[in-house]
């Protein structure tokens, strides 16, 4: 006799008698209200492709002047970009295609180059230069500005038709907005720009700015309806399924589970994660997408996985994994391989190499895995989406401190919940517990993205480089038609509340900035860049200065790329985690080499410090890190003698080769160490951190 999971009327397990019982093993129960909703689970009918009145519209606009797009994840964004890039592209012109993510960027590169041919597109991030030349160009949003920085020292146009900037709502990001607002207010006027989001609050704002500075119009396009429509759930610690909502209120149910949980003054409640994935598995929710608030989080999560569905060696499913590891036999020995293999879940999250989420992300794609447990970065640009996205808090962790999830913040998670083309419906699964405010998350339910607050700021690279081609009136009149100063205009309460909070005041700030530079030696009286500094602009580093000041004082190895390697590390560190390092006889000549960068930068280091400029510590660890490496060291033994991440270790590499590209550039000025960085860069650049 078959168990009748959709339980009715009295017969129903009470919410009390479940309270206790935390450690007992879910019994998968849904109430009967949601048998309708269930009933609509399932892949909806092969159609032909017919677009959107939105995307036709956006199409229209961008063909005369600016576009900027928002419209829900899976809504079709990518199809306006296409046929707008084909529309140019047919023309004989070129387009630029900007992402925020050196991910997001290469699946568009392989993406694009199905669609348009591999020999039509190109690809530039920090570390992939493949096809510059081509008339269409996907890369990374810090390249597309330097090349706008290029094109103002030339005095010339960019050599672009069209410019496309996805995730447009990085112009709100803390850490890289700024790049995303200089871009916009760079662009040559004759480029039209399409921007495209699913989470802009204040689009017609943007807009208007935009016109302001530009000339022309912005048209705003605007598409509400979710292309799978969104239900809520509550999953009550019993397995009880049930409705989060009814109308705008919370489910009865769900009330009086937390009237109760407050009575008993219960506020945590323990999980395994592999008896959700078996409730989620009775009612057809799978696959599914749990978003936890660490990387340790997604990766004990596994543990409770471990019992798998499948069996048969020669399924799909395990022909796709050894194909996989036949690619990248490196991961043969990767720690969570055998979670994936028997259980189909997996993690994802910056502290793992780069090939092993490529293979998540991979399998997901192809519907192979049931699960993954993922950080809110997977919500950010990494496209996979699924039947149901799972929550464990309301908040979320900003880098520094946790705050109550945002509007734009919920609408990327629940942006992956249901698959266009497979899903009819998609669901986002709450899971109560200490960190979980569920009236919050029914207030998110309905709440619009937050508005975009400028992020624009100095920094010396951004300085140094504005100065290649403009007096510093002409400077003081860009940020005049910053998005900042407009909001100041705009929206004084708003701004006023953002520019005391940030300490924003550009024009002072860049005052700060020129007086320091002219101090240096890289400005001159005349407030024009000296030798030192036009070289020193093309430095486009987080620390482009102390760099400079060891090419000058020839403080970097000269001789030894693996060296050379070791002490430009420290530079590209941002973090404050502090490795004690013994310094054995295998790091004499390293020491030397440290020590004498940090005695070189001593003197600068303290008037940047006396000018209230920020400056890090040069950590050895990071150096110590990579000589191992640039040595040849395994990347086992390395990872395990650091005791950090894989991804961590990775990002540490990637942005040292980076830096490395940078100093490469140097060839007039500096041939010598611009051959060494060379030499440097391919002695670290090699398997797992780079992956074909």
């Amino acid at each position: 006799m078959k168990r009748n999971y959709l339980r009715r009327g009295k017969g129903r397990r009470s919410y009390e008698t479940c309270k206790t019982d935390n450690k007992a093993r879910m019994q998968p129960e849904a109430d009967s209200v949601l048998e309708k909703i269930f009933a609509k689970i399932g892949k909806p009918p092969s159609t032909k492709f017919i677009p959107d009145p939105f995307q036709l519209q956006a199409l229209e606009a961008i063909k005369r002047t600016d576009c900027l797009v928002i419209a829900p994840t899976g809504s079709g964004k990518t199809w306006i970009a296409e046929e707008a890039i084909l529309s140019v592209f047919s023309k004989g012109g070129r387009c630029w295609y900007a992402s925020p993510l050196k991910a997001l960027t290469n699946a568009k590169w392989v993406e694009f180059g199905d669609h348009f041919e591999n020999k039509n597109v190109g690809i530039l991030t920090g570390d992939n230069k493949e096809n510059a030349d081509a008339p269409i160009i996907v890369g990374t949003t810090e390249i597309l500005r330097n090349q706008l920085y290029d094109a103002m020292h030339r005095g010339d146009d960019l050599n672009c038709d069209l410019v496309i900037l996805d995730e447009a709502h990085f112009l709100g990001d803390k850490d890289r907005g700024v790049v995303w607002e200089e871009i916009l207010i760079y662009m040559p006027v004759r480029v039209n720009l399409l921007l495209l989001s699913a989470t802009v609050g204040n689009g017609h704002e943007i807009a208007s700015w935009l016109k302001s500075i530009r000339g022309k119009e912005c048209v705003v396009v605007t598409e509400k309806k979710r292309p799978v429509p969104l239900y809520p759930l509550f999953l009550h610690p019993s397995g009880r399924l049930m409705p989060c909502l009814e109308k705008r209120k919370l489910y009865h149910g769900v009330t009086e589970f937390i009237d109760t949980r407050r009575k008993d003054h219960k506020g945590k409640n323990s999980y395994r994660f592999g008896d959700i994935i078996a409730v989620l598995e009775r009612f057809k929710l799978l696959p599914a997408i749990f978003f936890l608030k660490s990387r340790s989080e997604c990766d004990a999560a596994m543990k409770s996985c471990l019992v798998g569905p499948v069996d048969v060696v020669d399924s799909p499913f395990h022909r796709e994994i050894k194909d996989l590891l036949d690619r990248f036999p490196y991961l043969k020995n990767h720690k969570q391989l055998h979670y994936l293999s028997k259980s189909q879940v997996a993690a994802h999250h910056a502290g793992q190499l780069p090939a092993w989420k490529f293979m998540v992300e991979s399998m997901m794609k192809k519907g192979h895995l049931r699960a993954i447990f993922a950080t809110s970065t997977v919500a950010a640009g990494v496209n996979f989406p699924a039947r149901t996205i799972v929550l464990f808090n309301s908040d979320i962790f900003n880098g520094h401190e946790f705050n109550p999830l945002k509007g734009t913040e919920f609408h990327q998670m629940t942006g992956r919940a249901g698959r266009r083309g497979q899903d009819e419906i998609g669901f986002m699964l709450a899971i109560p517990g200490r960190f979980m405010d569920i009236s919050h998350i029914k207030r998110l339910l309905f709440r619009e993205p937050e508005s975009i607050l400028s992020q624009i700021r100095n920094d010396f690279s951004m300085v140094l480089n504005l100065l290649l081609s403009q007096t510093p009136d002409d400077i003081r009149n860009i940020f005049k038609k910053s998005f900042a100063a407009y909001q100041r205009t705009r929206t004084p309460s708003l701004a006023k509340k953002h520019v005391q909070e940030e300490g924003l005041d550009l024009w002072n700030d860049f005052c700060r900035h020129l007086s320091f530079l002219r101090t240096e030696g890289f400005v001159d009286e005349d407030n024009r860049l000296t030798e030192n500094g036009i070289w020193a602009s093309q430095l486009r580093l987080d620390r482009p200065l102390l760099i400079a000041e060891c090419l000058r004082q020839h403080a970097f190895p000269e001789d030894d790329e693996k060296l050379l390697a070791a002490v430009v590390a420290p530079f590209v560190y941002d973090g404050d985690q502090d490795i004690e390092i013994v310094k054995k006889k295998a790091y004499r000549k390293l020491t030397r080499a440290y020590n004498k960068v940090n005695a070189v930068l001593s003197p600068m280091s303290k008037r940047m410090k006396d000018m209230e400029f920020i400056v890090k510590p040069l950590y050895f660890w990071t150096a110590a890190l990579m000589y191992d490496w640039a040595r040849g060291g395994t990347w086992e033994e390395i990872v395990k003698n650091m005791g950090i991440a894989d991804g961590d270790v990775a990002m540490l590499i990637l942005r040292t080769a980076d830096n490395l590209r940078q100093i490469s550039s140097l060839k007039e000025t500096h041939p010598e160490i611009a051959i060494l960085a060379v030499r440097a860069r391919e002695a670290i650049l090699r398997e797992p951190v780079v992956f074909e």
